[in-house]
């Protein structure tokens, strides 16, 4: 099992033409993502060499779908395209958008993800994510594939190199889904989704969750921890050391008065039962005390 993705999704890849787009499509497909198609407006009828596998370009992901059974889109769009980009995919209903881009302005993720929700038929991942990986099965995005293998925890995290860092850390383990929400003012996933995902999957044995400062997701996730997850589940904050009203790193993570701190929201997820770790490889040593049993 996973979380969202298996090893039979279809992708398209939206950007795939482009020089990031064409490099990331190539690791996905070594790392034995079922890439389908990719979207370029213009360049439909087109067919991409990647690395021996030809895929086909379509004009629209509409026409991706129909000619595909596409289900899942990972957009590498430049950021002023985004928006228009990711409309495309939610008009095509496509279930699963995974989106890469950084530094797309927050106004046009408020319009896309207003959409989205309007409609009602697409979830969105990101922006500015690494995306999700299911060792083994599959890899949507920029996550690398060889860091780890399949297991038994599930990640959810604001961060990209942390998730890196937390996969490689308990590679011994391995995982059933990692999954890189973000960390972005506004994203489509979010922790209490992954939260909830990896609760009601039966593979997934314990799970980890980095959160950082800024914003109260941390602090409503673990509300939603409290009232609907039975697993154990270990946590890490980043941003112990950030001074007040900086931003640091990411657009969402900055720090009001006492609210969005590291402190408050290791206090609230400890609240509910979660061991809080404060630095990534004591939160992976919590970790493995709990599946070591």
């Amino acid at each position: 099992m996973a979380i969202f993705v298996t090893e039979n999704t279809k992708v398209i890849v939206q950007g795939m033409t482009g020089s990031e787009g064409t490099k990331h499509t190539k690791r996905m497909l070594k790392a034995g993502t079922k890439i389908v198609g990719g979207v370029t407006p213009g360049k439909g009828g087109q067919t991409v060499d990647m690395d021996g596998v030809l895929i086909p370009v379509f004009n629209s992901v509409n026409e991706a779908m129909a000619a595909t059974g596409a289900n899942a889109s990972v957009v590498f769009v430049p950021p002023k395209f985004a928006k228009a980009a990711v409309i495309d995919a939610i008009d095509a209903a496509m279930p699963l958008v995974v989106v890469i881009t950084e530094g797309i302005p927050v106004h046009d993720v408020a319009a896309f993800y207003a959409y989205s929700v309007s409609k009602g038929k697409t979830q969105i991942l990101g922006p500015n994510c690494p995306g999700i990986i299911s060792p083994g099965k599959t890899n949507l995005g920029i996550i690398p594939a060889d860091i780890t293998g399949p297991g038994k925890i599930g990640l959810v995290s604001k961060s990209g190199t942390l998730t890196y860092q937390m996969m490689f850390e308990l590679r011994d383990f391995g995982f059933t889904t990692a999954v890189g929400i973000g960390g972005d003012p506004i994203i489509g996933t979010t922790h209490i989704d992954c939260l909830r995902a990896f609760q009601d999957d039966p593979e997934t044995k314990a799970i980890v969750m980095i959160g950082e400062i800024g914003g109260d997701a941390e602090e409503r996730a673990a509300q939603f921890i409290k009232e609907y997850v039975t697993k154990p589940v270990v946590g890490y904050v980043a941003g112990f050391t950030a001074p007040e009203g900086k931003t640091m790193g990411h657009a969402g993570a900055i720090v009001s008065g006492s609210s969005g701190t590291a402190s408050a929201k290791k206090e609230a997820l400890e609240a509910v039962g979660v061991a809080v770790g404060k630095t990534p490889s004591e939160t992976a040593n919590l970790m493995r005390k709990i599946l070591n049993g």
